[in-house]
């Protein structure tokens, strides 16, 4: 059974890097939630390709233009530096790959060790 995979700031280098991984081993991670700061286009793009169940744009201003995009997919969008510590809390998620710079990858990092999950850092 595949593991249940969020990748905290999934647009940067390392999280680019963990969706590489993720793609050259199907069948071993299935990707709930993926989220980014700014870079919607490269947000959108993955979630067309990876199918989470949902993603965040922690840039409000990108909101609409990520939903328009991935609403009609059937991948919820939430928006908001608060969202990603309440996503990470969904069921499904085995693992939380914290990729996101400095201290805004702290209170989402400390939510899913309140909820359980395995954190990779």
């Amino acid at each position: 059974m595949p593991k249940g995979i969020a990748i905290l700031g999934s647009t940067g280098s390392i999280g680019t890097q963990a969706l590489d991984v993720v793609r050259e081993h199907p069948g071993h991670f299935q990707v709930e939630l993926l989220t980014a700061g700014r870079n919607a286009d490269l947000l959108i793009a993955q979630a067309l390709e990876f199918k989470p169940n949902a993603v965040v744009i922690a840039d409000a201003a990108q909101l609409d233009r990520v939903k328009d995009a991935l609403f009609p997919q059937g991948i919820k969008v939430y928006g908001g530096l608060e969202a990603i510590a309440q996503a990470v809390t969904m069921d499904g998620i085995d693992v939380v790959l914290t990729a996101m710079v400095g201290y805004a990858g702290l209170r989402p990092t400390l939510a899913a060790i309140g909820a359980g999950k395995t954190i990779a850092l």
